[in-house]
């Protein structure tokens, strides 16, 4: 049985507040969740003073604050971010974090010692951050909402050269040399997991396109899985029993709390619902093989049916149709021997009901 790694994306939705960011890890944590994650980046290195908030931002944050100014206010420092990852090992749930800029992979790689990286969907074609990211060795999971399958590959293509090559000067052709290679495609097989994602918040189901995540892995073979925007737990559930290898989410306290992603994201009760939901799906899809299970058996004779009487039958009385029966339990000859039985001769009486 494969076992689905749940993320419980906890983003920027701490608001700005470590009590939070706390709080957040404790119902990741209660929920069963595998890891938490949050977002590393420094402010000025990834969004301009110019850049325009997106429309459900718009509608979720103080009106006349810019993209700039929402987001830093949303950041942690080093600091926090070591006393959250030393929260997280107390409460046994792993640490993740989204980079958003170079700078935040070396902080999160080299100096916090996390084991993975999220790239987000909006990095995707952001090669220099891709290729930090590889360089560190470390196993990266890699968001690919808004994109194709183009654009996918060549995201693959940097990752591969950014494992395997170390002293090449990088470039397109490299990369598709690397992507291709059979060092590269070990490397990817090794370390990257590729999600399917639909970039929107909510997302509409119409939107969701899930049978990508299949399309995904039969491209690249490699593992597959699927970020969560829509509303609910019903979708992730269902790419749990599509196979997904991972499957993030967003989560809140509350989803009232002021702030860009809180109304997309699950409450408490919820996150718990959906990783438990995902952990039956898990033990029910079993085996391919076809069989009677464990639990069934003890059902098997008493709903299946045997030949019986339908009348009282005299010894040496021939079987016929209108004699012989099909009844419960099923602890006698079974029905497929029916008509093996026409015309032999009864060997005793039998009762009305009494199985022959």
């Amino acid at each position: 049985m494969n076992r689905t790694y749940i993320i419980a994306e906890a983003g920027v939705n701490h608001n700005g507040s470590m009590i939070m960011a706390k709080d957040l890890i404790d119902v990741a944590a209660e929920a069963g969740a595998d890891a938490v994650k949050f977002q590393t980046f420094r402010t000025e290195e990834v969004i301009s003073r110019f850049a325009p908030k997106a429309p459900y931002q718009e509608q979720l944050t103080p009106a006349g604050e810019s993209q700039f100014e929402m987001v830093r206010r949303l950041q942690l420092n080093e600091i926090q971010h070591e006393e959250l990852i030393r929260y997280c090992q107390s409460k046994n749930i792993e640490f993740i974090s989204t980079p958003f800029d170079l700078y935040s992979v070396d902080l999160l790689v080299h100096r916090l010692k996390v084991s993975r990286l999220k790239i987000a969907s909006g990095e995707i074609t952001n090669a220099p951050l891709i290729l930090k990211a590889a360089r560190t060795g470390t196993n990266i999971i890699l968001s690919t909402g808004m994109s194709n399958l183009g654009e996918v590959e060549t995201a693959l293509g940097v990752l591969a050269f950014g494992y395997s090559e170390v002293d090449k000067k990088p470039s397109p052709a490299a990369f598709r040399a690397s992507y291709t290679s059979e060092e590269g495609q070990r490397y990817l097989k090794e370390k990257v997991t590729v999600l399917h994602c639909t970039t929107e918040y909510p997302a509409p189901f119409e939107d969701i396109n899930l049978c990508a995540m299949d399309t995904l892995q039969q491209a690249f073979g490699l593992k597959v899985g699927y970020s969560d925007h829509s509303p609910g737990i019903i979708v992730p559930i269902a790419a749990a029993a599509r196979g997904a290898a991972v499957i993030e989410k967003h989560f809140t306290l509350d989803r009232n709390l002021p702030g860009p992603d809180h109304k997309a994201s699950l409450d408490p009760t919820q996150l718990k619902e959906m990783v438990t939901s995902i952990r039956q799906v898990e033990v029910s899809l079993g085996s391919p093989r076809k069989f009677a299970s464990r639990s069934e058996l003890k059902n098997l004779p008493l709903v299946r049916k045997s030949l019986v009487a339908r009348k009282e039958i005299k010894y040496g009385e021939a079987f016929t149709e209108d004699n012989l029966g099909i009844k419960r339990p099923g602890t006698g000859v079974e029905p497929i021997y029916f008509w093996d039985y026409l015309g032999k001769i009864a060997a005793k009486d039998y009762q009305v009901d009494e199985e022959i």
